[in-house]
């Protein structure tokens, strides 16, 4: 009787997601990336956006963000909260206004709070909920590299305005879980003998794409801070499997696949273009720089844009129907999955 009385809202949530792809579907989105970002010990987030809709959105009384997905409820996701700080202090860097610092560093005192020091030695950001992704349903806590990669970011640019020594400690143990393989209760995967980081422990291989080379960009600022060599091996062990994998991302020289399940929406799409622009430029790697130019949507025509939308839709709806994706929580875990336990900018650009 209770699934039933839940069937209303899904559907009408089902209803909504469609009209956004079909009517809103657009190949523009308000993300940009950040020249002053690449200087030395610079406050500026490789990838800013005054226009963000942030539908996902949840403020709680102190300011925090909560993330509302339609399987999870508006939930604490610590990678919102890295991002909504960092956009707040994008603000902050070219307006001014002391109210957008301020509520940078609440994200700062968010995350230093809720970090989570593990036995084994590394600091973590878990996901406090169930969070049902494909075949895969992980469970709370499970850990991601995209969460741990864009707290890093903000962690070291909090480190680089408050020189608080508390978050420097949290940043030290913040790398191993990429030193871990995922069945170790970390995020590091192997593809044929090549180090990626995962989004979604437990997903298919390669995985998401924008959650892996946020990871790196994570990594990459930690080393530039401590210039630890263990965390400069891990940043050049992921650009290698990032230029390995990135043909299994790769649609027809045209767009970039989401988790190799369907054509990325536009605004993932542009984002993986901008985040390899910006990785390019810190690991030196033209081959990066290639597939940007090569992915964006300037370089389409009226015949491939056309072929873009209708595939997008077409592999989308599919993946929809090959996972039922329309079912509630409650019977998304019951249904037959893997289920893995471990110890966004993502809300805002598309999710299911």
């Amino acid at each position: 009787m209770k699934r039933k009385e839940r069937t209303p809202e899904a559907v009408k949530c089902a209803v909504r997601a469609l009209k956004k792809e079909i009517l809103g579907f657009s190949f523009e989105y308000p993300l940009c990336t950040v020249p002053e970002s690449l200087e030395k010990d610079s406050l500026h987030y490789y990838i800013y956006s005054d226009a963000l809709a942030w539908e996902a959105l949840r403020l709680d009384p102190n300011g925090i963000p909560k993330a509302w997905y339609r399987v999870t409820g508006a939930v604490y996701w610590p990678a919102y909260i890295a991002w909504y700080g960092l956009v707040q202090l994008g603000h902050y860097l070219r307006r001014g206004d002391k109210a957008n610092l301020s509520a940078f560093l609440k994200q700062i005192s968010w995350l230093q709070s809720n970090a989570v020091l593990r036995s084994d030695g590394a600091v973590v950001w878990p996901m406090n909920f169930d969070y049902p992704n494909g075949a895969v349903l992980l469970k709370a806590p499970w850990i991601s590299a995209h969460t741990q990669g864009l707290v890093i970011s903000a962690l070291v640019r909090a480190w680089r305005l408050t020189r608080r020594p508390e978050l420097m400690e949290l940043l030290k143990h913040s790398t191993k879980v990429f030193e871990l393989d995922v069945k170790d209760s970390g995020v590091r995967i192997s593809l044929e003998g090549r180090t990626l980081y995962t989004e979604t422990p437990g997903g298919p291989l390669p995985g998401i794409l924008d959650g892996f080379m946020t990871s790196l960009i994570g990594l990459y600022d930690l080393y530039v801070e401590t210039e630890e060599p263990v965390v400069g091996l891990l940043f050049e062990e992921g650009i290698a499997g990032l230029k390995f994998a990135l043909p299994r991302w790769d649609y027809r020289r045209k767009w970039s696949w989401y988790n190799c399940a369907y054509l990325s929406p536009p605004a993932y799409h542009k984002l993986n273009c901008l985040l390899l622009q910006v990785l390019a430029e810190l690991s030196k790697q033209s081959l990066l720089a290639e597939y940007a130019q090569r992915w964006s949507p300037t370089q389409l025509s009226a015949l491939d844009r056309t072929e873009i939308y209708l595939g997008f839709l077409f592999t989308k709806n599919a993946n929809r129907l090959r996972h039922r994706t329309w079912r509630d929580t409650s019977d998304k875990a019951s249904a037959p999955s893997q289920t893995l336990k471990s110890s966004s900018l993502r809300a805002d650009v598309g999710a299911d």
